[in-house]
């Protein structure tokens, strides 16, 4: 049998073509309102239906804290004269029923103050128990000889109490949602007669890890289930599958989420590479500072070396210079003595002028090897200077290779501490934005509004949340979040931005 597709959940119904009758519709007689003349507006039922109720509980609770008290005060002033109380007895009433208001009062202020004192409540309520038992003492028999004497005794400070304590239960509710906290997250009482101890672990997490609503814990309880029957039908059974896949079940004491659990190898092995790439930048450091070391000690002995070679070239070339010239000096002094003691004989005086050419030329030859000496020492100078140069050129490369390797480590760091940064925001944001989705679904289900609505007031949170403009929000997201068509989104994304531009802002943004 054939049965009708059902429309997808939050898409836009469309519309049925009509089919043509043969009978005539009959036209309306009467005329159709002007699309000028302003709607009245609604009046807010819930609102008024709410105030009502307060004013009730109010005027209620004050005429019977009157009623309490007035009965009180004449059955406890009539106790206390009969105990010998003597003048104090008119004050007696007085203390006791107003110690049970002003301890409930302080710990109502105490608690909208969000400094709750737990010693007010048990002194209230055990004021109210001796309240309880003295108006049924006062009468002329005791509770146990007249039990219905003692109940209606105790029936208007046991009122009394419990309209207070609804109201200190109102405050605190009050004050947990306007600090963006849902106090929803107790768990019902019929889970717990139906599934005990399932219920004390969703419970345990609950309190233990800080969970923020009931609807949290339970999706929680859901994922992990499902998880396990995919495990099962997977490999047959949970312990047939790998370590990694059972993380999920693993962890669930600690509150961690199926995808939070998933997610652990990898945060891990991008510790192990952080940490990793930490070493090992520590170990480019150091055997860059290894080698900056050995190279300035290198340049060290180089360049002692070379001072040590230049200074013996120096030496060696002064003595020879100086003992070349003063040989050449001396012989030639010694042949020109010759020359000129055989100058007196004119035989041998040609001689004598070429043995002393021969003697100039000699020394003109000891003066251009000394210069060739000197020369030598020039060039190991400069072969010296070139090593201290290449040496400056290994320390500068080593220095550069440093600033490298810190640069490195420090952006590492940057990036960890980002990281950290950015899950904490990201964590807060969910908290935040959680809690104005429940504010708002709460607004928007005492307005009665519709789904369509309800989406368009969704897609202006997003915007206020992120810049304030519906623009930046791509069609793409909003058709894949509300599956809708994407003319729908674009009108979804323009009747937005009409609800910011008319200043719509809810609460916590």
């Amino acid at each position: 049998m054939a049965t009708a597709a059902m429309p997808l959940a939050g898409a836009e119904p469309r519309p049925v073509p009509a089919v043509p009758s043969p009978v005539p519709v009959a036209r309306p007689t009467v005329p159709a309102v002007p699309a000028d003349v302003p709607a009245k507006p609604k009046r807010d039922r819930a609102g008024l239906a709410g105030r009502a109720l307060l004013a009730v509980v109010v005027l209620g609770g004050a005429a019977l804290a009157a009623i309490g008290f007035a009965g009180s005060y004449a059955s406890l002033e009539a106790l206390a004269v009969k105990k010998g109380f003597g003048d104090f007895a008119p004050w007696f009433p007085i203390g006791v029923d107003a110690g049970i208001i002003v301890a409930l009062a302080a710990d109502l202020y105490l608690v909208r103050r969000g400094m709750s004192w737990p010693f007010l409540r048990p002194l209230a309520h055990g004021l109210t128990v001796a309240t309880v038992w003295f108006n049924a003492s006062a009468g002329p028999r005791s509770p146990m000889q007249d039990p219905v004497a003692a109940a209606m005794h105790a029936v208007m400070p046991i009122l009394f109490v419990a309209v207070v304590e609804a109201c200190r239960f109102l405050v605190i509710r009050t004050a947990r949602l306007d600090a963006g906290q849902d106090d929803n997250a107790a768990i019902p009482r019929h889970r717990w007669i139906l599934s005990p101890y399932r219920t004390f672990g969703m419970w345990r997490n609950l309190k233990l890890w800080a969970l923020a609503t009931y609807e949290e814990v339970v999706k929680l309880e859901q994922d992990r289930r499902v998880y396990r029957v995919m495990l099962i039908q997977k490999h047959g059974s949970v312990r047939k599958a790998p370590e990694v896949e059972r993380l999920p079940l693993t962890m669930a004491r600690y509150g961690l989420s199926v995808e939070a659990a998933l997610a652990l190898p990898r945060q891990a092995a991008e510790r192990e590479q952080r940490r990793r790439d930490a070493e090992e930048a520590a170990k480019v450091q150091a055997e860059a500072l290894k080698a900056q070391r050995a190279a300035q000690a290198d340049i060290a002995r180089i360049r002692a070396d070379g001072m040590v070679q230049a200074a013996q070239h120096e030496v060696t070339a002064s003595t020879q210079q100086a003992a070349v010239t003063a040989r050449a000096e001396l012989v030639a002094a010694e042949r020109a003595a010759e020359t000129e003691a055989q100058a007196l004989e004119s035989a041998v005086a040609a001689e004598a002028e070429a043995r002393r050419v021969r003697a100039i030329k000699e020394a003109a030859e000891d003066r251009e090897q000394a210069a060739g000496i000197a020369a030598r020492a020039a060039e190991i100078e400069e072969t010296a200077a070139g090593m201290e140069r290449r040496a400056a050129e290994i320390a500068e490369q080593t220095a550069k290779a440093n600033a490298r390797a810190e640069a490195y480590r420090k952006q590492a760091v940057e990036d960890e501490k980002h990281a950290t940064e950015t899950a904490a925001h990201v964590a807060e944001m969910r908290l935040r934005i959680a809690g104005i989705e429940k504010r708002a679904a709460e607004v928007e289900d005492e307005a009665r509004l519709s789904q369509k609505d309800r989406n368009v007031l969704r897609v202006a949170r997003r915007a206020l949340l992120e810049n304030g403009d519906v623009e930046t929000i791509p069609l793409e997201a909003i058709v894949e979040e509300f599956g809708v068509s994407t003319t729908t989104a674009s009108n979804y994304r323009k009747w937005a931005a009409e609800k910011i531009a008319e200043g719509y802002r809810p609460e916590g943004i």
